[in-house]
């Protein structure tokens, strides 16, 4: 029957499914996500680790087989949306399937603070898979930012206003506040039946007040604080003893748990207390139900409720609160909602708000609303009743879509801006057909690869330290390129000399170091072997003041660390908590914009964890004329006219301008031109050569971020 209707089912062994659903879905993720920590005894055994480590291996199992059908029906265009935790893997095995496809995911539960939600051992490779998705959604802000938050701590990556940045792609993050359909509420209250039911409950109740708690059988929904808070109240006000009752509907669930067996013990315990204790012959405080309602039985009993009582300890949403002010029209009752319930956020203006772990506030909050004002409690409705009219359930699912397509286009338009990849076949080719080649190669996250510190472990970002290291494969193919004369090969950085010297010294290479500040030519019998400053006179009298306030902020953000360069300093955080290194690094900047550098000829240089400040007008592009001007000096002007040029790095905007210079675009007031006249002036007179019309041997470029190439091409004048 549902086939017929369009469902398509997924089959799961009963194990797999046990494993999946009741195993890491309900015992760990739930759990997890509202706030309940992962239970100690079970870790005492062994046994219990590997039910975990089975529990995630069926919880994979069971998002490939949901991947594999989504796939087998799966048509260009289509749009996948993927519901709750259960398939929080699924965006990343479809992504990884088809790259193109529009993919949101949405969480109809809380998302916990990133301190809870790192305690889950698999947490690294459930987020790395959510974010695969275009657009993520949430019911509240908070749980949005709690889920920026843990990418941000756990995984390393860069929070935005927008979502989650990573190398490049973003995963947008949004609210998304669920709603119902009003509209089948007001209908049924128009039905004969539901007239009836209200009738008999008017009757039943009448010369009372009637308070409402609708909740499922659960340790999140509060409801042994709810009583105790009615206990209180009953204790405290004795007049309104034989006034006031309250109807709670406790719908069972998971009926085979301990636990849930014990919370329902101890609700019947409460309830029978209370009753005992403040009940007469013709009065009972408390009505309480173990069993779910019907639709239209449900829909009378609202209309009647003059309170509504909702004291979840945490929830996602709870629509409750909703259907009950949809059901309001004519009485006006008022909705007392705890403030750990995701409806907070929506009915907050309308409603009390308590915290139900405080039972004098929820006491409080029950005197309040039953002594309100007519007036007070319309205006309270109206407010209301005006978002669950506006924010239905249609709505929601109309703007989570419109933003999933929106989204989509947004990440087409930031790929067309987005340099294509490098053809390497093209660069074989025009390597192959040239005769003089410059190559130009970044050092940090180039050739270098980040490695951990000793006696670590554990593979975090946080515990990865500065040390780098050149991979041999890698140092023995610069020995190969530098064994060609056709070749000029330099290691562009902005380290410092002694770092560059002692991984590159023995090669035959350029080296640039501190972007370019000083340069040192291959070690050659023909050529000077020491540094050479390129940029005369660069000030630096500033350093000293400028080094005590980053060696200020150095002893206040933990893990952060100074690096001390000839011309430039650098106050890296890297290392330390994320937000607090933001933080940290805003306040640097005010403390420098209006201290020491307030009338320096130095620029302040923003790095993705880092601070740099450096004499104005040293970029890369600029300093990488000086060194084909420098090359021109001491070789010969033949010697930069180079027909192939291949310039790879790592972050293509921070390596923008020399790309620019190679493309030939004008660069701080120099063209192309300007450079060819001044490599000219440069060179010797005794090397005549002609030049000829530009040959292009092969153009190619990277990545938006992360590695980045570029090959430029020319004839044989300087590029």
């Amino acid at each position: 029957m549902l086939q017929r209707e369009g469902y398509i089912p997924v089959w799961l062994e009963s194990g797999l499914l046990d494993l999946y659903y009741n195993g890491f879905c309900n015992s760990v993720l739930w759990q997890l996500f509202h706030y309940v920590p992962l239970q100690l005894d079970g870790w005492q055994r062994v046994q219990e680790h590997q039910t975990l480590q089975m529990q995630w291996g069926a919880y994979q199992q069971a998002n490939d087989r949901f991947g594999e059908v989504v796939l087998a029906v799966y048509q260009p265009g289509d749009m996948v949306w993927v519901q709750d935790y259960h398939l929080m893997l699924l965006p990343s095995i479809l992504k990884n399937a088809v790259p193109r496809a529009k993919v949101g995911w949405f969480l109809h539960t809380p998302f916990p603070s990133s301190e809870i939600y790192r305690t889950l051992p698999v947490r690294e490779d459930v987020l790395r898979a959510t974010l695969r998705a275009d657009l993520i959604g949430f019911h509240t802000y908070d749980y949005a930012r709690h889920f920026i938050s843990s990418c941000t701590r756990i995984l390393g990556l860069e929070g935005t206003p927008e979502g989650v940045e990573d190398n490049g792609s973003v995963a947008r993050v949004a609210a998304f506040p669920i709603g119902i359909d009003p509209e089948r509420f007001a209908q049924a209250l128009e039905t004969e039946e539901v007239q009836m039911n209200i009738a008999k409950l008017l009757n039943r109740y009448a010369g009372r007040k009637v308070m409402l708690g609708v909740d499922r059988l659960d340790m999140i929904k509060g409801i042994p604080q709810k009583l105790l808070a009615f206990e209180k109240f009953l204790h405290e006000h004795p007049e309104w003893r034989d006034k006031v009752l309250l109807v709670q509907i406790a719908v069972p669930s998971r009926t085979d748990v301990p636990e849930y067996q014990k919370l329902r013990s101890m609700v019947h315990e409460i309830v029978g207390r209370i009753n005992g204790a403040f009940g007469t012959l013709t009065y009972v405080p408390i009505h309480h139900l173990d069993r779910q309602l019907s639709f239209h039985e449900l829909c009378a009993l609202y209309a009647v409720t003059d309170v509504a009582l909702i004291t979840s300890l945490r929830d996602g949403m709870n629509l409750v609160s909703y259907e009950y002010v949809a059901c309001q029209a004519d009485n006006a009752g008022v909705l007392v909602l705890s403030e750990f319930a995701g409806a907070a956020q929506s009915l907050g203006a309308g409603s009390i708000l308590v915290n139900p772990w405080n039972i004098n506030d929820v006491a409080a909050a029950i005197e309040d609303a039953l002594t309100m004002s007519e007036e007070e409690r319309r205006e309270r409705h109206r407010q209301n009743y005006m978002h669950v009219a506006t924010h239905t359930a249609q709505t929601w699912a109309d703007t989570f879509i419109s933003e999933l397509n929106d989204t989509h286009i947004e990440a087409d338009l930031r790929l067309r801006h987005t340099p294509p990849e490098l053809d390497f076949a093209e660069v074989v080719r025009g390597y192959m057909d040239s005769t003089r080649r410059l190559i130009v190669l970044g050092y940090n996250a180039t050739l270098t690869t980040a490695v951990e510190a000793p006696r670590q472990p554990k593979r975090h970002y946080d515990q990865i330290k500065a040390l780098t290291r050149v991979n041999p494969r890698i140092l023995k193919c610069l020995e190969e390129l530098c064994a060609d004369p056709a070749n000029e090969v330099v290691v562009f950085s902005g380290s410092e000399m002694g770092k560059l010297e002692e991984t590159f010294g023995a090669l035959p290479v350029w080296l640039a170091a501190e972007n370019g500040v000083y340069v040192r030519p291959p070690k050659d019998k023909d050529l000077p072997e020491e540094w050479k400053c390129l940029f005369d006179t660069l000030p630096k009298e500033w350093m000293e003041s400028v080094q005590l306030v980053l060696d200020y902020f150095c002893e206040r953000t933990p893990r952060s660390f100074v690096e001390v360069r000839d011309t430039s300093l650098v106050w890296n955080y890297k290392h330390a908590d994320v937000e607090f290194g933001r933080l940290q690094a805003r306040d640097l900047l005010q403390h420098l914009w209006t201290g020491p550098i307030s009338n320096a000829p130095v620029e302040i240089i923003q790095g993705g964890r880092s601070v740099e400040v450096r004499p104005v007008g040293v970029t890369k592009g600029l300093a990488m004329q000086r060194i084909l001007g420098y090359m021109a000096t001491i070789r010969g002007r033949q010697a930069v006219h180079f027909d192939l040029v291949l310039c790879i790095g790592h972050l293509l905007a921070r390596d923008e301008n020399m790309y620019l210079l190679f493309e030939g675009h004008k660069l701080e007031g120099v063209t192309r031109a300007d450079l060819r006249a001044a490599v000219q002036q440069a060179a010797p007179t005794s090397h005549n050569i002609s030049s000829s019309t530009p040959t292009p041997a092969a153009a190619a470029a990277g990545a938006g971020t992360g590695s980045a190439a570029a090959a430029a091409a020319g004839g044989q004048t300087p590029p």
